[in-house]
């Protein structure tokens, strides 16, 4: 088990490591140094490139290095080789026409191969086989859309870019390529001529494209009349063609990015980030302020929205360990068959030549030295999510526990709307410019790390209290979090921040400038970055909360908390190091 879950955390940093390379290898093709791979996706700053062809999308962890390295080599041949405007301006209206002219174009790209890089183009011609492969095994290619489709990238990449189809499935086309080429002949050969020309290419493209969706409606409705036949090919070929790609950065399903800018006030403030008065400000126990009687009903309501979704937190536990937990020396395993020579066995090595266990090893045993604290933000726009939240959270202490992984459960919001009683003192002082932070900040424990779950589980309830949501003042609240774990013995420290928007007060907000409060928190997080005490880590609900932590995953709130999720949010936490 053990050796398991070394080789998954392994097989974690060989992934991340190839998209690392990947990156540098577009970059270094295209000279633009705004890309990088994010979640498996080629990125421009925070946006993901669009996906223009199947044999595009590909997977760190499954595919070899050469097909991923191919994919980005693809990339970047479609960012040298064709110009996004006249691409847009030609392309045709019709979904399945698009789809096909998006690929057309894209082998053009392909085919536009620089001198004297032949590894360039051996990446793109095991890129565009290996997907042909994943099709075919599929079972894609097995029905007549499915066949079709195939055929007509076979072809179309074939003649293009000179080099031959694939030789296993050369059988499996050669009757569907017999019947149509006659048919698209002078269309194919007019991307031929072509390639190098992407308006005139266009042109071929364009017509090639319109004759081949007549073909797939003819053949789907030739299908769908044949009653004895109806339910023998589905519309998978199509579906999964069309699915794996998007044309558009518009079309990519993207959480929206957390609105940010810079604060003139804090950047002309010669003592920094201030709070006006810091005298009504609180932490306290929020389960103390709920009824016993109704902190019990919190917590059934609780436990019953976590049993309808069956999660098997043993299996997160085990997640969790592999991503969290690190092997530490246990002593000694004897009468192995290597490692080290074991000097109480050299008499046996003497009297048995052929006696092999004769060594020893170091036995490891993974420990959860880590401690994981997740700090909620609790403003007024957050209480539609909470419910959805505290179960997760919920879910993954427990785990954590199981796993043997501290925790905490924090939470941060104001005692009052609109400043309370700090604002009131400013008033009555006569409106001093730029007061600073400007409202009483409530810092509240749900769990403490020495808290076990099924102690603190009433506690983590309170979380449902509804009048403890009001206005949020980020930065404060991820120092004092970091304070916390910092002040632990163990040596890993995380920060899980879960957010629904940026830092928002009123009052402080009206008297400084919009992003006073945004901009203290970059600079609380990137100073816990630069001292790599304590890892912060947004977890952004339906937001992308990357302006604000380096480290971020944003979550659909409306998404239920399934097991891929779950395991998929600790995978996520575990990978930052």
């Amino acid at each position: 088990m053990t050796t398991g879950r070394a080789a998954e955390r392994e097989a974690e940093r060989i992934a991340q490591r190839r998209e690392a390379l990947c990156a540098a290898a577009v970059r270094a093709l295209t000279g633009d140094a705004a890309l990088h791979y994010r979640g498996g996706r080629l990125c421009r700053e925070l946006r993901p490139l669009p996906l223009y062809a199947p044999h595009l999308r590909s997977n760190a962890r499954e595919d070899d290095f050469a097909s991923l390295r191919g994919a980005a080599d693809a990339a970047a041949q479609r960012l040298l080789h064709s110009d996004a405007a006249l691409h847009r301006l030609l392309c045709p209206d019709d979904p399945i026409e698009r789809l096909l002219f998006e690929l057309f174009e894209q082998v053009r790209c392909e085919a536009c191969l620089p001198p004297g890089m032949p590894g360039l183009a051996q990446n793109l011609r095991h890129r565009f086989d290996s997907w042909s492969r994943a099709y075919c095994r599929a079972g894609l290619g097995e029905g007549h859309l499915g066949i079709l489709l195939y055929t007509v990238a076979q072809i179309v990449w074939s003649r293009v870019t000179g080099w031959p189809v694939l030789d296993e499935t050369e059988d499996l086309i050669e009757a569907t390529r017999a019947g149509i080429v006659p048919a698209i002949g002078v269309q194919l050969a007019g991307l031929r001529a072509n390639r190098m020309d992407q308006r005139a290419y266009a042109e071929h493209a364009r017509e090639l494209g319109r004759r081949i969706a007549l073909m797939l409606d003819e053949a789907h409705a030739a299908r769908a009349n044949d009653d004895a036949d109806e339910t023998r090919e589905p519309d998978d070929a199509l579906t999964a063609f069309s699915l794996w790609v998007d044309f558009d950065e518009t079309s990519v399903d993207l959480p929206a990015l957390a609105p940010s800018g810079e604060s003139r006030v804090l950047a002309e403030a010669a003592e920094g980030y201030r709070a006006y008065t810091t005298q009504y400000d609180r932490e306290i126990r929020p389960a103390r302020l709920v009824r016993e009687a109704l902190l019990r009903e919190y917590r059934a309501r609780l436990d019953e929205r976590i049993a309808v979704h069956g999660i098997n937190v043993a299996r997160l536990a085990r997640v969790l360990q592999t991503v969290l937990a690190v092997p530490k020396r246990d002593g000694w395993l004897f009468g192995e068959e290597e490692g080290c020579i074991d000097g109480r066995r050299l008499a046996q090595i003497v009297s048995s030549p052929a006696e092999r266990r004769v060594f020893r090893r170091e036995r490891t045993q993974p420990r959860g030295d880590c401690v994981v604290g997740f700090l909620i933000d609790c403003s007024g726009s957050m209480k539609a999510h909470i419910e959805s939240v505290a179960m997760r959270v919920d879910l993954l202490v427990r785990a954590c526990e199981q796993a043997g992984i501290a925790t905490e459960v924090l939470g941060f919001t104001t005692l009052a709307w609109n400043g309370g009683r700090a604002r009131a003192d400013w008033l009555g002082e006569g409106r001093p410019a730029h007061p600073g932070r400007l409202n009483e900040t409530c810092h509240m424990v749900f769990k403490s790390a020495d808290d076990s779950w099924r102690r603190a589980r009433p506690a983590i309830a309170a979380l449902l209290k509804a009048d403890l949501f009001r206005e949020g003042v980020d930065g404060e609240a991820v120092e004092w979090a970091c304070g916390r774990l910092a002040s632990r013995a163990e040596a890993r420290r995380l920060l899980v921040v879960i957010s629904d928007g940026s830092p928002m007060d009123t009052a402080t907000a009206q008297t400084n400038d919009a992003f006073y409060l945004d901009n203290h928190l970059k600079e609380v997080v990137a100073r816990h970055e630069a001292m790599r005490d304590v890892d912060v880590l947004g977890l952004g609900v339906g937001l992308d909360l990357s302006p604000y932590y380096r480290h971020c995953l944003a979550l659909d709130p409306a998404e239920p908390p399934g097991m891929g999720q779950l395991a998929g949010i600790a995978r996520w936490i575990g990978a930052r190091r």
